[in-house]
């Protein structure tokens, strides 16, 4: 028997053809290769198809659409374009962004949230979930349409989901006050106020809140803008930090353990103490100074609950309320809470604070700042918190979760939405927009002084004073952080990725100011610190990997025309002959084409080699 038919009656090979080989794949009942444990198919199996749903492809949007409508439709190709990296990608001009402004203002009114439909307790399930999906179709086609008459206005990624609005539902229904959690850094954008003229449809007497998020953030003086702000708009504001919350609480526990520590040597002093007495009269001693140390103790209790009762008198809003641009401690919220509703409650005795937010405003920060310890799991996707959930703060205060709610909100461009965290940046797909308008935000020296790199300057016939591409923002990160591709350039998408996380967790700070102030009386920049570096004085190296395109100014035209090496002598026909050889002396040496020419010569070879594979070596 030969190697060859051995080798074709193999082991391996046999189970190769029985695993792939002409037979059909098996298939299951219904024609296709899934089976039924990987269907997500909602309530037919008993269990709660609770994905968060922002940002869907056209493929599947058609098919949640088909789904909910119980019909069928067609869908479209889209259009595919090309951009330029080094183009203003996704800015807008200031003539096109107040037309945009002007159209939002107009079709405000339009811009709702999805209605819980009135049911009674004749109405059945079957049919109250059958209501719930019609009025959340009609919802959502309103929408497409608000869309479909101006391609300008750009709607947020909202919660595609319905069992997500229905959680917000019972929330707003539990609830006596319900608090909207916004960002400091732009309130507005994560404020519904049809929210809140829903929350008064359920009920009159429920109370709406703005708690400002991230006031740390803030100085004093944008605070008050924004308090004055909300004062007009007639909605009670108070303003809160969850990250300080949290340092406060390690700092009182810090101390708390000293002084367990100090009551502890003075226990040991005393015992020490009556164990010296040899009578009676020790012992007694000892007695008393028991009793002074817990009289002392209870002093100082009494005097932290006239504190609080201070605080609380402070805080406490009348009727006509006025909203103060401090910045709250726990404890000061806390008694805020306390105060802010009068009326009957939904739970009797017991106030009930519901909190709504998107997704990275901190909502689940809040909580766990406020009950001293983790009580809800924090991320910045929207999905992770997947049901409300009620939390007792105190025996007459009850904190109510709602799950990351993505609302539809108006935004000039989806480079906003990235960089205000509601998109996640992990699965951005196209950076250049995002990472141009954080450049046209931020400007070039404060890039500079924060990650100590040296950004590209404009060429020449520029505006020397323009904001940087994004291009020469990540190639200047990509090159000083190491972050390099496999063809030797800096890696831009990596570079994109942490820039956008630090703009999202405030290391670039850039605030938004009310609608009634300056930009740039708002918020100022601080001046530059570093020394500024010439970009001749740069190592070759960093200058080629700072631009992707070298950089050809008026003098390197001129030097390399000028400079430009003489040719071979004017002949006509064949310039390359293999046979014929230049030695070192300039005699030109014949001979036979030997079948290795690189015998003999391969020290030139190499700088020959070394001359033509140069570029490769210059980054």
């Amino acid at each position: 028997m030969n190697k060859k038919h051995k080798a074709s009656n193999s082991l391996g090979r046999e189970l190769i053809k029985s695993r792939f080989g002409h037979t059909q794949r098996k298939k299951v009942d219904n024609d296709s290769m899934l089976h039924t444990t990987e269907i997500e198919d909602g309530y037919d199996w008993g269990r709660l198809n609770l994905n968060s749903i922002t940002e869907e492809s056209s493929f599947q949007e058609f098919l949640r659409t088909a789904e909910l409508a119980g019909t069928e439709f067609q869908a479209e190709k889209l259009n595919i374009t090309f951009i330029n990296p080094k183009q203003r990608v996704g800015l807008l001009t200031l003539t096109q962004q107040k037309q945009i402004e002007d159209k939002q203002k107009a079709c405000k009114n339009l811009l709702k949230i999805p209605r819980r439909p009135k049911w009674s307790t004749e109405t059945t399930a079957e049919l109250l979930q059958q209501l719930e999906r019609d009025n959340f179709l009609d919802w959502r086609r309103n929408l497409s349409l608000l869309q479909e008459q101006d391609e300008k206005l750009i709607l947020t990624p909202y919660e595609k989901n319905l069992e997500f609005w229905r959680q917000l539902w019972r929330v707003i229904e539990r609830s006596d006050v319900v608090v909207q959690i916004v960002d400091a850094r732009n309130p507005l954008l994560f404020r519904s106020e049809d929210l809140e003229k829903y929350v008064k449809e359920v009920n009159p007497h429920k109370i709406n809140m703005i708690l400002v998020n991230k006031s740390d953030l803030l100085t004093e003086n944008q605070r008050q803008h924004w308090a004055e702000y909300f004062q007009e708009e007639g909605i009670r504001t108070a303003f809160f930090s969850a990250t300080l919350a949290d340092k406060e609480l390690k700092e009182q526990e810090g101390q708390l353990k000293k002084e367990k520590l100090k009551i502890s040597k003075k226990g040991m002093d005393i015992i020490e103490e009556r164990g010296d007495s040899q009578d009676g009269k020790g012992n007694l001693y000892s007695l008393e100074k028991l009793k002074t140390s817990a009289e002392e103790i209870n002093q100082t209790l009494n005097k932290l609950e006239e504190e609080l009762q201070i605080i609380e008198k402070k805080i406490a809003f009348p009727k006509e309320f006025n909203n103060n641009s401090n910045l709250l401690s726990r404890k000061e919220l806390i008694s805020f809470f306390k105060t802010i509703y009068q009326g009957t409650t939904y739970t009797k005795n017991i106030t009930t604070i519901g909190l709504v937010g998107y997704p990275n405003v901190g909502k689940s920060s809040t909580i766990n700042a406020l009950m001293t310890e983790k009580k809800v799991s924090v991320s910045a996707t929207p999905g992770k918190t997947k049901h409300f959930q009620t939390l007792y703060l105190e025996k007459d205060l009850l904190l109510c979760d709602c799950p990351g709610l993505v609302m539809p909100s108006f935004v000039l461009t989806k480079a906003d939405m990235i960089l205000n965290g509601i998109l996640p940046i992990d699965q951005m797909r196209d950076h250049v927009p995002a990472v141009n308008l954080l450049c046209s935000r931020i400007p070039r020296h404060v890039l500079e002084d924060t990650y100590g790199i040296v950004i590209a300057k404009p060429m020449e016939g520029e505006d020397p004073q323009r904001s940087p591409h994004s291009e020469e923002l990540l190639l200047a990160y990509g090159y000083n952080r190491g972050f390099m591709t496999s063809n030797g350039q800096p890696d831009q998408a990596r570079s994109a990725r942490y820039v956008l996380k630090d703009y999202v967790n405030g290391r670039l700070l850039y605030c938004i100011a009310p609608p009634t102030l300056e930009q740039s009386i708002y918020h100022t920049f601080p001046n530059k610190v570093r020394k500024a570096i010439a970009e001749e004085n740069l190592p070759h190296r960093q200058q080629r990997a700072m631009r992707v395109t070298k950089l050809v100014s008026s003098k390197e035209l001129d030097k390399q025309f000028f400079d430009k090496p003489v040719g071979v002598a004017h002949i006509k026909g064949r310039t390359n002959f293999p046979h014929v050889r230049v030695t070192k002396d300039g005699a030109v040496a014949t001979g036979e084409v030997s079948s290795k020419p690189w015998r003999g010569v391969k020290k030139e070879k190499r700088e020959k080699l070394r001359k033509k594979f140069n570029y490769l070596d210059q980054h």
